[in-house]
C-alpha cells in the first residue's frame, strides 16, 4: 500500500472544508489552521501517487517539514 504526503494551502477555512468534505474517508487529513494569510492542511493519501484531481493547484512546497508531519512518512514522496 502506497502514501503520498502532501502540504495544501487554501483562501478560507470554508474552501479546506469543501475539498475535504468530497473526500473518501480512507486519506488522513489534519487541518492546521491559518498558519499565515491561508488555510492550511496536510494530506497523507492512501494509494496515489500524485495530488488527485482538483487539489494539485493549492498545492505547497515546503523546505522543510513544516509544523507537523506524519510519522514515518516523508513529505513528497511516495512510500
Amino acid at each position: 500500500m502506497a502514501y503520498l504526503f502532501k502540504k495544501y494551502e487554501f483562501e478560507s477555512e470554508e474552501q479546506a472544508d469543501s475539498k475535504i468534505s468530497a473526500l473518501s474517508d480512507n486519506h488522513n487529513v489534519v487541518k492546521l489552521g491559518y498558519l499565515s494569510d491561508k488555510y492550511s492542511v496536510d494530506v497523507l493519501w492512501k494509494d496515489l501517487d500524485a495530488s488527485p484531481y482538483g487539489w494539485k493547484s493549492y498545492e505547497i512546497t515546503l523546505k522543510d517539514l513544516g509544523v507537523h508531519t506524519f510519522w514515518g512518512h516523508n513529505f513528497n514522496d511516495v512510500e
